[in-house]
């Protein structure tokens, strides 16, 4: 898990969320026919487009994906969703992923864009959304056999097989892959450092931020963090400041919502301490 300080020139998280994926040989040019053959084959019911509002992330040719009630914007990279997924970036997280050297020039590289519409714009229903955005993506990772997928929201790069494993058991248990969708990242404070998430606002309209306290370590902080992602993912946002015990005898997490509305991102503070 890369969690070091890599904050410097930060790159935007795009407004929609969006997974590229890459695959294990070209699916481009004289192919295309073949993969919408084996879209439809999977019953995701391709559509071809004409795509011109969403042409700076996807390539020709571009398909509308059918699966259950969601539908996907499906296609060839294009050069500038390749770039916001810039593995060598900064503001790039990778999870347990090292990409092939020459990943976004075989033209194995496809995205995909999930569609808003009325039904599923409240944040209610956005769990639910993404929970089938999740199930066509476990199909197409299998379509494409692909070795590694990127997850905008967080800005995070897996490995393709371990992502699908985590989705089957969410699938199975009810328990998201925290791992896999909320990037943790540390970046300098003062004389001190933090650790924060990237990609939890998606599911639970804020983030996390904590400092790290004397003697704690990057893989402890997260371990912690993540159970309280996990939370927030499944019972929502944090609505009011709280104590409570942590995992360890003697330990304590006090969590504080934002206060009211500040036009910034939504960052909920997080303090860990031991009883002395």
């Amino acid at each position: 898990m890369d969690v070091g300080n890599r904050d410097a020139l930060i790159l935007p998280v795009p407004p929609e969320p969006f997974a590229l994926i890459v695959g294990a040989t070209s699916m481009e040019g004289g192919s295309s026919d073949a993969v919408e053959r084996s879209l439809r084959r999977m019953g995701l019911k391709p559509e071809r487009i004409d795509g011109s509002d969403v042409a700076a992330r996807i390539a020709a040719p571009r398909f509308r994906l059918t699966f259950g009630a969601v539908s996907v914007l499906a296609g060839p990279a294009a050069s500038a969703a390749l770039d916001l997924a810039d593995p060598d970036h900064p503001s790039t997280s990778l999870l347990a992923a090292s990409l092939p050297l020459r990943w976004r020039e075989n033209g194995a590289c496809w995205v995909f864009i999930p569609e808003r519409d009325g039904a599923s714009a409240s944040s209610t229903e956005q769990p639910t959304r993404m929970r089938e955005f999740f199930k066509m993506m476990v199909l197409l990772i299998d379509l494409f056999d692909a070795s590694h997928i990127f997850w905008s929201p967080a800005r995070l790069w897996s490995d393709a097989p371990q992502f699908r494993a985590s989705i089957a058991e969410m699938l199975a248990s009810g328990m998201p892959p925290v791992l896999h969708l909320v990037a943790f990242r540390r970046k300098d404070v003062g004389d001190g450092a933090s650790i924060g998430t990237r990609g939890l606002a998606l599911f639970a309209g804020q983030e996390l931020e904590a400092r790290i306290p004397g003697g704690w370590t990057v893989a402890e902080m997260v371990r912690r963090l993540s159970r309280l992602a996990l939370d927030m993912m499944l019972n929502g946002p944090v609505q009011y400041a709280r104590t409570m015990r942590g995992l360890e005898a003697g330990e304590w997490i006090e969590v504080l919502p934002p206060l009211g509305n500040t036009g910034h991102r939504s960052t909920v503070v997080v303090e860990f301490g031991r009883d002395r």
